[in-house]
């Protein structure tokens, strides 16, 4: 059974990763372990979708950190990264004590769910999959997962990474109906599923990040 598995990649790192030392994931790992009760399932396909960082005044090296993750995935067989980008502007806020207003700079990642989106309903179109594996809780994909799975007969597992059930997307838990199978990421296997400290690729060895 071939298994497409779509990765949000920010979503999964604000939902899950960003306050712990876990952030060295090795995705295809993670999602081998909760294929385990799939019968007969192995990965065909995997693509991660995210954006590059800027470096920022107080967190120079935040492109060299990721930048360095993505070589790690490349590593990994069958694997695409699919790139958005990132919108700045500098824009006046309201203060949390209501004293005034702050002039701030407002990131916003832009293209990954719609990346997302139209590559799992690509797959299904095509048949390039048995199964797709999307993880993500972001309710903007509540739709596409719908439809891969009506539209397309493409059964749905959906991961999601929300560790704090107070994130938790309604909209699409609403989806969660139409998935074959709903699982909630956990941390034990997100501890067990790191690549090693040192890696190798085509270009030589190097290392995890000693700080993130």
């Amino acid at each position: 059974m071939r298994v497409n598995v779509y990765v949000d990649g920010f979503n999964l790192y604000y939902r899950a990763l960003r306050s712990t030392r876990y952030k060295w994931l090795n995705v295809r790992r993670l999602a081998e372990l909760y294929l385990g009760s799939v019968s007969r399932a192995s990965i065909h396909r995997l693509r991660y979708f995210t954006a590059e960082v800027n470096a920022r005044p107080h967190d120079p090296d935040q492109p060299v950190r990721q930048q360095t993750y993505l070589r790690a995935l490349r590593t990994l067989p069958n694997l695409t990264i699919h790139l958005g980008h990132f919108s700045e502007q500098i824009e006046w806020r309201q203060r949390a004590d209501g004293q005034g207003t702050v002039r701030v700079v407002v990131s916003d990642e832009k293209g990954s769910d719609v990346n997302l989106a139209t590559y799992l309903l690509l797959d299904a179109a095509k048949r390039d999959c048995d199964v797709a594996l999307v993880i993500t809780n972001d309710s903007d994909l509540a739709e596409p997962i719908k439809l891969a799975r009506v539209e397309f007969g493409r059964d749905v597992i959906l991961l999601d990474p929300c560790v704090d059930r107070k994130h938790r997307s309604k909209h699409l838990m609403d989806a969660v109906g139409h998935a074959k199978f709903y699982k909630k990421l956990r941390m034990g296997p997100i501890e067990i599923s790191q690549f090693p400290s040192v890696m190798a690729d085509a270009a030589g060895p190097f290392h995890r990040p000693t700080s993130w």
